[in-house]
């Protein structure tokens, strides 16, 4: 029998649809409506059998990237989420031997894309290779469910619904294939800042409700529904915080985005630019349009363009 002695996991970033949410619960979370769409724009974790290693932590990190991915302020201690999850998966299985896991980061840090979140899932499913755990999906889930409220939807990709904290998913029919320009700013945000800079501004939030008409629009492929359904809860207390992201909102609707808001959490901004129900050079040229207005409005470190929806977590 074949021992893998590296596994490599590509993952998507996300970008959130919909993020409708909740008051604050007792736990410290909020009840969400989530609709995850993943993009194009990919992570990839490698996990290499260090067993010769003679100390043991269970796991070593390193991570690379190219511009705007913020390295600096990627983890590379057991607070990593990745190494989260591997500590988890050993624990669980028994499994477990030294790891070294190497972080190929493309999808920003502390930009509002699940970015340590879908290399949690990576994490998990290279893990579960090299070791050869033989972890059902549902067993992976599970796992994932326990490290973040983002991290089961990295093992599945798609265009799925969050509810619960969001970990619990159902995936959502949408045939049509999206076209995507994101701003990358400068700036972090941090998730629990933004938490509580809503429940500051909201503190009498309703319960979330899942929007008919973004489903119906991700159903029928119809980008300029789509476009107008975009909405997130989050946005106004990222705003407060990063004022200048309204700016940058505003320069990508002016250039011609089908439609824009920040994603997730943010800082990152996300622009609709086109489908696959449009005209393919119209798309062409409205993308370009849209990326040039960023690139030079001085807002941001860097734009980047991808498609969705895509695959979870495969290995490669």
């Amino acid at each position: 029998m074949t021992v893998n002695t590296t596994v490599t996991v590509r993952v998507p970033a996300k970008v959130n649809l919909q993020l409708a949410v909740g008051p604050g619960r007792e736990d410290g979370f909020h009840d969400l409506v989530n609709v995850f769409h993943a993009v194009s724009l990919f992570d990839e974790v490698t996990a290499r059998d260090a067993s010769a290693r003679r100390s043991r932590p269970l796991t070593e990190l390193t991570a690379d990237g190219g511009t705007g991915s913020h390295l600096a302020r990627v983890p590379l201690d057991s607070s990593n989420l990745a190494a989260r999850a591997a500590g988890l998966l050993a624990e669980t299985t028994g499994k477990g031997t030294p790891v070294d896991l190497d972080l190929l980061k493309q999808i920003p840090v502390a930009g509002g894309m699940a970015g340590g979140s879908a290399d949690a899932a990576a994490a998990l499913v290279a893990c579960d290779r090299l070791w050869g755990s033989g972890t059902a999906q549902e067993g992976l889930a599970g796992l994932a469910a326990r490290l973040g409220s983002d991290v089961a939807f990295g093992l599945v990709g798609g265009t799925a619904v969050g509810t619960g904290r969001g970990e619990i998913l159902t995936p959502m029919d949408s045939p049509g294939r999206f076209h995507w320009v994101f701003a990358l700013s400068p700036h972090g945000l941090s998730t629990p800042a933004v938490f509580g800079e809503y429940d500051r501004l909201f503190p009498d939030a309703p319960e979330p409700r899942e929007s008919p008409a973004l489903r119906a629009a991700l159903a029928e492929a119809d980008t300029a529904a789509l476009g107008r359904a975009l909405d997130n809860d989050l946005q106004p207390a990222a705003l407060s915080l990063l004022p200048e992201l309204e700016r940058t909102l505003d320069t990508g609707r002016a250039a011609g985005a089908v439609g824009a808001l920040v994603s997730g959490s943010g800082p990152t901004c996300a622009f609709l630019v086109g489908g696959a129900d449009e005209d393919p050079g119209t798309v062409r040229a409205r993308r370009r349009e849209v990326v040039a207005a960023l690139e030079s409005s001085g807002l941001c470190e860097s734009v980047v363009t991808a498609e969705g929806d895509v695959p979870g977590a495969t290995p490669v």
